[in-house]
């Protein structure tokens, strides 16, 4: 039997991903604030540029029965500060920069959806001078870019990242748990904020699916290059 004193001792999931957020965390926190710089400028200049007249995405029964909530706005913009979790986990350069390509063929693929077919919310009939902090959304997005949702597309595969990275380090259940709640608050957000409806939801989600697909253990060299 192998003595007890000489089994290696694992480390605690808290200390272990203290330790995932210490290393190349300079590059890290750069690379992310210029990747959501950069993407924002690609986002609204596709959503002035369109190629053609922009279709209108239909309701569903869904989208009538999710009500219109002005306190789920900082569950919509919770996103940005959401998706900046996965790579502030990435364990080593390898992992970061999977996470970067995977999020730059993810964003590639839904701004050329948003350019070659271009789609809108519907006109909803709100009084949007009701809601001060979403006739200020409607203002700066004004509802284009519509399918997929890549708001949607950002917190699934994020939440699918992090899920991976938690399980790595064996945190606890409460804690896979938060993460797929926080994920799940910020998909609900964009049908109660009216910025999306069903279709778009589901069509973010499938397009996350497919980017968690390639970025699987059994396939990550599809996208990992260099390394």
């Amino acid at each position: 039997m192998t003595p007890l004193s000489s089994r290696p001792v694992r480390t605690p999931w808290h200390a272990a991903l203290v330790r995932r957020i210490a290393t190349l965390w300079v590059t890290k926190m750069l690379g992310t604030t210029l990747g959501i710089s950069g993407f924002f400028v690609l986002y609204f200049w596709v959503m002035h540029h369109p190629l053609g007249q922009p279709l209108t995405m239909p309701l569903t029964a869904v989208d009538h029965w999710v009500p219109l909530s002005d306190d789920a706005l900082p569950l919509y913009a919770s996103l940005w500060l959401y998706v900046g979790l996965a790579p502030a986990l990435a364990k080593d350069r390898a992992e970061l920069l999977l996470h970067a390509q995977a999020a730059a063929l993810m964003a590639a693929i839904g701004l050329a959806v948003f350019w070659l077919f271009p789609t809108m919310v519907p006109v909803f009939a709100v009084d949007w001078t009701q809601y001060p902090s979403l006739q200020f959304l409607k203002s700066t997005d004004a509802g284009g870019n519509a399918f997929p949702s890549l708001h949607v597309s950002f917190a699934v595969f994020t939440a699918v990242l992090m899920t991976r990275q938690l399980r790595s380090v064996d945190a606890p259940a409460w804690v896979l748990a938060l993460n797929w709640l926080w994920a799940a608050g910020i998909v609900y957000s964009t049908l109660a904020t009216r910025q999306h409806v069903l279709l778009d939801v589901l069509g973010g989600t499938a397009l996350a699916g497919f980017m968690s697909w390639i970025t699987g253990p059994a396939r990550r060299r599809l996208i990992l290059v260099g390394v």
